[in-house]
This record gives structure tokens, C-alpha cells and sequence, in this order.
């Protein structure tokens, strides 16, 4: 890489920030099992411990998204733990996840459920997630809901969606100025036949509904085959509604796996759609970038640093396309050039002018490395091994 492209890489990596989520530091599983490794997080402080040692090798990742039920499991009254924690290990409270599928009463549904109780209850859930968001000064919360049925003809989906409407608008009304609701969409899992907000055009409708503070947020897991993720991001940017990105990789269908494992050149176009649209209107997107895997056979805080590096390498990438021969190549139509200069592009190594960049900030030039010559490891897994063999009953 020359110098020029060197100080083109240089320009982005000041300002890209990616959030990790407090559930990749702790025991997780599939539907057919739940995992041990001896030096998970088994409790909230060893999560914001464990996040802070992503940070200190990576630099990037200031915050840690929260879940409610898991990180604050007495609510708003969790909030002041939560800030001494964060005072502690230097890494900031980030998205806040209500739950919203976990507790029993949410069989069939949440806002869509037909038992006004237990609506009443996850919009009261909802509600106090958005006073604990405003406590901790965390500017996202982030919905994601299982709601759906399984078999046709069991659910009314007219009125859900009314159900799901009314419920948003009323949650809405209780974000502060500053705060944004973003509203995720999933095609399937864990209903089958049909979930209430299955797709990004069921998502843009609701956070529309809600309010102009509602945004989309998109799981890249979340998608049929073959569905082009990047035209959707560019879809919703053009109508100012992407929110925020959950970052993953998957094989088959919402397989949480590590970004880039399968289709680095898939986060690479989202990303360069994502640059261009900024290229093009002068705008910055305020899009909230983070992580939602679940790191299941990998070790939990290499996997995140790992996660976060090829992040940063192919945000990388996307900033070398040459947006203004890109603009002129389209316009004449010529495939060959507009094509190259992405591919170019997502060719070209980073990693020395990554590697340079950490040492201008005092980082480790390996991150990676500099977490497996810490130590950190071996101290963990002996101080937390015994708890996590008798840490299985929830699920993170």
C-alpha cells in the first residue's frame, strides 16, 4: 500500500467505533445445548472486566451493549452497579436490550400477545428499559421481538400488527429527546410461520409509526438466501432510517458467526454503501455499529477481538473506492471500471497501514497477540472455572 492510500485508511480508523455485547463474554449454547468455557463471564462486573480488555488491545470499542434481564436483573435498581462498573473498567454502558421473550408469559407474544396483561407488561418492561437508558446516559434501545405464530390460522395478524403499532407509540412516548428506539426485524426463529416484524419493510413501518426517533436496525444474520443486505442499508439511507447494524456472519440462515468468517466481501459492500452515501450527500450517517454473535466454541474474548479487527479491515477496505471515478464510471455506464474499483479495493491489505495507525495511538500493533501474551487468560479461567460448571441456567 503507498503512501497516499496509507493516509486514506488513516482518515476512517479515527472515527470508527464498534459496540460489543455483554452476552459474547458469557456461557451460551444452541437449541440442542449450552457450552462451558472456564473462563466465561458469570456475572455482569466480569462482562464489563472482560469487555475492557477488548478496548484496551483494540482502542475501538468504548462501549458494551447491555441486556436488562441479564446485566440489570433488578431493573432501574441495577443502574447504579452498572455506572460503578463503568467507572471501574473505562468502558461506557452502550444499547440497552429490553426482554421481550425470555419470561414464560411471552409464549405467544409480547406486543402482539392476545392477553392485554401481559402486553401491559412488556410495554411496562419496555418503559423501564428507557428510564434505565436515560439513567446511564445510553442514547439506544434496541428492540428485537419473537413474536409470531407457528401454525397458520392460529394468530389474528391484522390485529397484532395494530397490537404492535399502538404498543410502540406508547413506548415512544417515553424516550427522552436525545434517545432513539430502533426497531429489528427476523424473518423466522423462533416462530415459523409467520413473525410480526419479519422483514426491513415491516421494521421501517413500525419505527415510522412510532416516531421520527425510531430508526431500523439490521442484523445481518437476519435475511433469506441470496437477499441483497446492501441494498436494503442503501434503501434506508436514502430515507434516513438506518439506525444501527447487529454485525455477524452465517453459513445457513441466523448463524451468529463471526464477521467475515464466510462473506468478508458482504460487509465490505455494506460498508462502502454506507461511505458512498456520505461521499455523495455530505452528510455523516449516524448509524450505531455493533456486535451480535454468540460465541459458542471459539474463546469468548478472542473471538470478540478477532471480530472487531476484521471490522476494522474491511471498513478499511470500503474507504480505498474511489467514489468520485466510481460516480463517473456508473454514469457512462461503464461495468468493467465501476466494478473494479470496488474489487480494488477490497484486495488491497490494510492490515500494514491498520498496524501503523495502532502504533500512533499507543495501541498494540496485534491485538490478538498482545491478549494471549497479557495473562489475562490464564488469571480468568483460574479464578472463574469452578463457577462456570455450575453456571447453567440461563442463557447468558
Amino acid at each position: 500500500m503507498n503512501s497516499f492510500a496509507a493516509s486514506q485508511v488513516f482518515h476512517p480508523l479515527e472515527t470508527f467505533r464498534i459496540e460489543i455485547p455483554s452476552w459474547g463474554f458469557a456461557n451460551t449454547g444452541t437449541r440442542f445445548g449450552k457450552f462451558l468455557q472456564p473462563g466465561a463471564a458469570t456475572s455482569t462486573e466480569e462482562k464489563f472486566s472482560d469487555a475492557a480488555e477488548v478496548h484496551r488491545v483494540t482502542g475501538i470499542c468504548p462501549t458494551i451493549a447491555l441486556h436488562v434481564l441479564w446485566d440489570l436483573p433488578e431493573g432501574i435498581r441495577s443502574t447504579k452497579e452498572i455506572t460503578a462498573l463503568s467507572s471501574r473498567y473505562g468502558v461506557q454502558p452502550g444499547s440497552i436490550n429490553p426482554n421481550l421473550f425470555q419470561d414464560q408469559i411471552y409464549k405467544h407474544g409480547s406486543f402482539g400477545n392476545p392477553d392485554a396483561l401481559v402486553r401491559a407488561q412488556a410495554i411496562q418492561h419496555t418503559k423501564d428499559s428507557i428510564e434505565i437508558a436515560h439513567q446511564l446516559k445510553s442514547r439506544d434501545i434496541s428492540m428485537w421481538f419473537a413474536d409470531g405464530s407457528s401454525y397458520p390460522g392460529t394468530a389474528n395478524i391484522r390485529q397484532r400488527k395494530a397490537w404492535f403499532e399502538g404498543a410502540l407509540k406508547e413506548v415512544y412516548s417515553h424516550l427522552s429527546p436525545e434517545q432513539r428506539l430502533l426497531v429489528e426485524y427476523k424473518p423466522f426463529e423462533p416462530a415459523f410461520y409467520h413473525t410480526d416484524i419479519a422483514d426491513w419493510g415491516m421494521a421501517l413501518h413500525m419505527a415510522r409509526c412510532a416516531g421520527p426517533q425510531a430508526k431500523v436496525l439490521v442484523d445481518t444474520g437476519h435475511h433469506y438466501h441470496s437477499q441483497n443486505i446492501e441494498q436494503i442499508v442503501a434503501w434506508l439511507l436514502s430515507e434516513q432510517m438506518l439506525g444501527g447494524f447487529h454485525f455477524n456472519d452465517r453459513r445457513y440462515a441466523d448463524d451468529d458467526l463471526t464477521i467475515g468468517s464466510i462473506d468478508p466481501y458482504q460487509v465490505f459492500r455494506i460498508f462502502h454503501e454506507i461511505l458512498y452515501y456520505e461521499w455523495e450527500t455530505g452528510q455523516k450517517a449516524d448509524i450505531a455499529y455493533m456486535i451480535d454473535q454468540s460465541h459458542n466454541l471459539k474463546g469468548k474474548i478472542e473471538e470478540t477481538i478477532q471480530t472487531v479487527g476484521m471490522a476494522q479491515q474491511l471498513f478499511a477496505k470500503a474507504a480505498l473506492v474511489d467514489h468520485a471515478a466510481l460516480s463517473k464510471a456508473q454514469t457512462n455506464c461503464d461495468l468493467i471500471c465501476a466494478e473494479s474499483l470496488l474489487q480494488d479495493a477490497f484486495n488491497t491489505d490494510v492490515r500494514p497501514a491498520i498496524q501503523e495507525w495502532r502504533l500512533s495511538k499507543g495501541l498494540p500493533a496485534d491485538p490478538l497477540k498482545a491478549f494471549r501474551d497479557s495473562g489475562y487468560m490464564d488469571r480468568i479461567v483460574k479464578e472463574r472455572s469452578a463457577r462456570n460448571m455450575n453456571n447453567v441456567s440461563s442463557y447468558a
